[in-house]
């Protein structure tokens, strides 16, 4: 599954336009930010994505956790949000 990688730049309507299109294809989408200004920009996302989808009749939920990626050989902590249909 591709994670959708956020950063402090990011549309957040074209994040969550793409959640949106990644839910409806595969039930399930992964977000990925570093920084409380990525964190801050994919949680807004997610909530638009919610209008987006419920047009559609979806509801969905939004899981939390925390994970560790590898940038330029130093670990860093990211939050990754699983989206998934309730």
């Amino acid at each position: 599954m591709t994670i959708l990688k956020v950063s402090s730049d990011s549309r957040t309507s074209a994040v969550a336009g793409a959640i949106a299109g990644v839910v409806r294809e595969h039930q399930r989408a992964e977000v990925q930010a570093i920084g409380a200004g990525a964190v801050n920009q994919a949680v807004k996302a997610v909530a638009i994505a919610r209008g987006y989808l419920q047009e559609d009749g979806i509801d969905i939920v939004c899981l939390p956790e925390f994970t560790t990626v590898d940038i330029s050989g130093k670990e860093r902590t990211a939050i990754r949000l699983v989206v998934e249909p309730r």
